[in-house]
């Protein structure tokens, strides 16, 4: 289980933009990560959500 400051790799499956922000719904994983999308491509994500709906919500 990764602790705070630490960091893993999702393999991404879909990855909606938002001026800024993103969701993420990872390979092999129902829920869906938003953070904010990198300059050279990587993201940070801070929380996670069990559906879609839930996430769109979030934004």
């Amino acid at each position: 289980m990764a602790g705070p400051g630490d960091h893993e790799i999702l393999q991404p499956e879909i990855v909606l933009g938002f001026h800024g922000l993103c969701l993420v719904k990872p390979v092999h994983d129902d829920d869906w990560y938003m953070g904010s999308l990198n300059d050279d491509g990587s993201i940070d994500c801070w929380t996670a959500y069990d559906d879609l709906h839930e996430a769109l919500r979030g934004l």
